[in-house]
């Protein structure tokens, strides 16, 4: 790769250390992937529910989850805003060029995300009223969501591979291109997609527990089918993790999986205490862990390349402070709003367990 190929370095200084925008990148992402992996794994089963959890409750199921995403999307949307700006302004010489590559895909996204915007909200308004058009709108805007990711993973995946940028723009000046020859783009797509319904089956042990104490009934299915899709992604996650592992290069190669014994447990005993609170917060950790890894392999490949020392960096101390300020309060706000729009309602306590019942996990 012959270095006058990738942009020079913005001249401009950074108003803080690279450290500050690295830091912020990870969390932002972290934030992030929350957000997408509740809304579009939350999406996914929904659909599943409708054909596949047990009467009387795959509908209502449905329902209960289809009024939520009109809120989970544009969450994602507004978290996601932050780590693609400190992306820009650490890798701007590498996202910005690749983007001019995959143009057309880049620019379509936010149509995409327009129109599966307004498909979740006609699911959510019709999904007691037309299920099965409601169902329609939600399955085409799991599809848009998936195209969006899709185009994202080729972005970033050319954005740390400059050696493929000549080729492929020489190749088709045009736009239209995708990193379709990345031997990692397609584990690290699934890899994503299926960390999303894992989340999502986490969603509905949420749900679960905001209904324990009401409707145990329902409570119990609800639990029954999200640590089920817990499970099932989890276990996938293996496979493609493997995969993921073994596409990248010798030298770069780092692992991605992980064990989840309390998500058995949860389901054998019926302990919502493990569900809704000790799951969900290993299952965060690791997470965040892997926004770091990211962030490692994202260097790994770019490492002949990007020398961030030679960044100049002049710290603006007079915004500074409060920029750390607002955005810490804006973090706190979000977790209230989620709070208060119930994702986190419903209290569990350690006693509220029922027996295993035999032959029950069919």
């Amino acid at each position: 790769m012959r270095p006058d190929l990738i942009p020079n370095l913005d001249p401009n200084p950074l108003p803080a250390p690279f450290w500050v925008f690295k830091l912020l990148l990870v969390v932002t992402f972290f934030l992030h992937i929350l957000a997408m992996n509740a809304m579009l794994g939350g999406a996914i089963l929904a659909l599943t529910a409708k054909w596949r959890a047990k009467e009387p409750h795959r509908h209502r199921l449905f329902a209960d989850i289809a009024r939520k995403l009109p809120s989970l999307l544009p969450a994602t949307i507004t978290i996601g805003i932050a780590p693609l700006l400190f992306v820009q302004v650490i890798y701007g010489q590498f996202i910005y060029t690749s983007s001019i590559i995959v143009a057309w895909p880049w620019l379509l996204v936010l149509l995409f995300l327009l129109i599966a915007y307004y498909g979740f909200y006609f699911a959510s308004f019709q999904s007691g009223k037309q299920p099965g058009k409601a169902a329609l709108a939600m399955f085409f805007s799991v599809f848009l969501a998936l195209v969006i990711g899709f185009t994202y993973s080729n972005n970033f995946t050319l954005a740390q591979n400059p050696t493929q940028w000549a080729q492929k723009y020489l190749k088709d000046p045009s736009g239209w291109n995708l990193n379709l020859a990345e031997p990692s783009l397609i584990p690290r797509y699934l890899h994503f997609v299926i960390a999303a319904i894992a989340v999502g089956g986490l969603l509905l042990m949420f749900l679960a527990a905001s209904k324990w104490r009401t409707d145990r009934e329902y409570a119990d299915e609800v639990l029954r089918f999200g640590g089920k899709a817990f499970l099932y992604a989890t276990m996938a996650q293996f496979v493609v993790g493997f995969w993921f592992l073994f596409s990248l290069p010798r030298d770069i190669r780092m692992i991605y999986l992980g064990d989840y014994p309390l998500a058995s447990e949860a389901l054998r005993t019926r302990n919502i205490r493990v569900a809704a609170v000790y799951l969900p917060g290993i299952t965060a950790v690791l997470i965040l862990v892997m926004s770091v890894m990211r962030e490692l392999l994202r260097d790994a490949y770019l490492k002949p390349y990007f020398h961030p020392e030679q960044m100049r960096v002049e710290t603006q101390w007079s915004v500074f402070p409060l920029f750390l300020a607002l955005f810490a309060g804006g973090v706190v706000l979000w977790f209230i709003m989620l709070k208060r729009y119930g994702l986190f309602s419903g209290s569990a306590g350690p006693s509220i367990k029922t027996s295993p019942v035999a032959g029950e996990l069919k």
